[in-house]
């Protein structure tokens, strides 16, 4: 997920929770009919996967990984181009794969270390089938590859978590009622 995809989602967060806070707020939204949200079921993986993610040379050091990992705050790179994906580098393989044994990381290669085979899921897929996809594999995260074989998206289960915080009216409903409290005056 790039900075500007969580610039995109926090804002509303932000929004909704000053929305609720306020009292004539609170009595508009209490009067308003109870929407209904898309469940995991219905959403679809194209509605909440990133679609601005780097990815990374498989001739790079894992030091290059690392710096960039760093500057773009990420926890993982797909190594090679979207056009053909070699492998996954992530922050664990950084940890367990470099430095827990004490390698160099300047002379050690991404493609040495990354992390196969690389799990996918297509845009069109629910958004259930790619978390259980994840929860089977044990990831936080899938690459989303289109029907010609072209990474289109990244999918995090941070990802999932804003869209899902932001988009469940039950739980702003709750934030709200811990945000105004009883009424004591």
């Amino acid at each position: 997920m790039g900075a500007t995809d969580v610039h995109k989602v926090m804002p509303s967060l932000t929004w909704r929770l000053a929305r609720a806070t306020t009292p004539r707020a609170a009595k508009q939204v209490s009067s308003e009919p109870a929407m209904q949200n898309p469940s995991a079921e219905q959403l679809r993986v194209a509605d909440v996967m990133a679609r601005d993610f780097e990815f990374i040379e498989p001739q790079a050091s894992v030091q290059d990984a690392a710096i960039l990992m760093g500057e773009i705050e990420v926890g993982a790179l797909p190594v090679g181009t979207a056009h053909h994906i070699i492998g996954v580098i992530t922050d664990r393989d950084l940890l367990y794969r470099v430095v827990a044994r004490g390698r160099d990381p300047t002379v050690i290669s991404v493609q040495e270390v990354a992390s196969r085979p690389v799990l996918s899921c297509s845009p069109d897929d629910t958004l259930r089938a790619a978390m259980d996809t994840m929860a089977t594999n044990y990831v936080r995260r899938l690459l989303v590859i289109d029907r010609s074989g072209t990474a289109v998206g990244w999918l995090t289960l941070a990802d999932i978590a804003r869209h899902l915080l932001v988009s469940d009216d039950a739980l702003q409903m709750s934030l709200q009622a811990l945000t105004d409290g009883p009424d004591t005056c």
